[in-house]
């Protein structure tokens, strides 16, 4: 296995750039996730990697070794498609030999090298079959015996769960975690569902406009985003940003924001901006709980999903998210209490996007109550 090095890496088509600056390193045997929206250049990273682009700029590496110019086949790698890509008139066992056939590899040394891979994806009853004999799993499934039975320095995955319906989609990323902790490959993995990169991934790099946003663990990337773009883009039901402002009264630092006024521990911001300058308050919907407090709210919209609920609440100009265990009785325009986690929140620059929160988990900050017009 090896790593994978992307060092300000360009790619232009005509004018439209659509990968800038591009820095990324993947260590040996990582699965690193590349996230973000239609367009944000993750595919076209990955095509770049496997030598289907070439980048205007910049180097590329696969281990110690520049690609740039070198072939696709040439490149030590497997790529699995969003389409699977299974030859029709061939078995199960065919087409995961096929690229052992195409390498020259002998003709006795190719069974124990799709058995294997077949055990591996518990493909061994269906060797026999055809592709149209199979479900989208299973087909799934082939397509990465075909990239396994090469072991090959890099795997590259584009979007390959897309096409599943949503259980299936569930049952193949318990697989693909599984099979990454069996053979400890490199893998990039190309999505747009954050569920996907979330779950799966060692790291996410997450991406947009051509431009890398973060790169950290799902786990930082969750609770600590850089930026408006990834608080925004990371969680499901997402964080609650509201507009709002900086204040200092009496020596306090206050955050208003929407009908929220919210005192912010000393140290919760690592740089505190001037009075009046504009944020953005950012809060997460586990951050908010219903039926304590002192600031109110209406009912807006209730979801519920069988373990939780997730309830919208209008709070003058704002509009927050909450998620809250089990059911909850309430109708729309039922009038409600919440309180929230002042220590948990997150506050952004809203002219630069930059996030202004302290790096460390626990600034030591005190409970604090929302509350119109004044503090608890």
């Amino acid at each position: 296995m090896a790593g994978v090095a992307f060092e300000d890496v360009r790619k232009s088509f005509g004018t439209f750039v659509a990968l800038q600056s591009f820095d990324l390193k993947v260590e040996d045997g990582e699965f690193m996730s590349l996230l973000g929206p239609s367009g944000c250049g993750k595919t076209t990273a990955l095509r770049m990697l496997a030598g289907l682009e070439q980048p205007t700029a910049g180097t590329i590496r696969i281990g110690d070794r520049v690609v740039n110019g070198v072939p696709p086949a040439k490149r030590d790698i497997a790529m699995v498609f969003q389409s699977y890509a299974l030859y029709p008139h061939m078995t199960v066992a065919q087409n995961i030999a096929y690229p052992l056939r195409k390498r020259g590899v002998p003709r006795a040394e190719r069974p124990p090298k799709v058995k294997r891979a077949a055990e591996l994806l518990q493909l061994e009853e269906l060797l026999g079959r055809k592709p149209r004999q199979l479900s989208g799993g299973q087909q799934q499934r082939v397509a990465l015996g075909r990239a396994l039975v090469r072991e090959p320095q890099v795997f590259l995955l584009d979007e390959p769960l897309s096409n599943l319906d949503a259980k299936l989609r569930a049952h193949m990323r318990a697989e693909l975690i599984e099979l990454h902790q069996r053979i400890g490959g490199t893998m990039v993995y190309v999505t747009h569902d954050q569920l996907e990169a979330m779950t799966m991934s060692t790291r996410i790099a997450v991406m947009n406009g051509g431009i890398l946003q973060q790169v950290a663990t799902p786990s930082e990337i969750y609770h600590r985003p850089k930026n408006l773009f990834v608080a925004g883009f990371i969680g499901t039901p997402a964080m609650t940003l509201i507009e709002g402002d900086m204040v200092t009264e009496g020596g306090e630092t206050q955050v208003r924001a929407g009908g929220l006024r919210l005192r912010l521990a000393d140290g919760h911001c690592a740089r505190m901006p001037s009075d009046g300058t504009g944020i953005s308050l950012g809060v997460r919907p586990e951050d908010i709980t219903i039926g304590a407090g002192d600031q109110n709210g209406k009912i807006r919209v209730v979801e519920p999903t069988g373990h939780e609920s997730i309830v919208m609440i209008e709070c003058e100009d704002a509009m927050l998210t909450a998620r809250i265990a089990g059911d909850i009785r309430l109708g729309f325009g039922e009038a409600v209490s919440f309180d929230l986690r002042a220590d948990r929140v997150h506050v952004f620059d809203r002219g630069t996007g930059e996030r202004l929160n302290a790096d460390r988990e626990d600034v030591g900050a005190v409970r604090v109550s929302a509350v119109a017009g004044g503090v608890e």
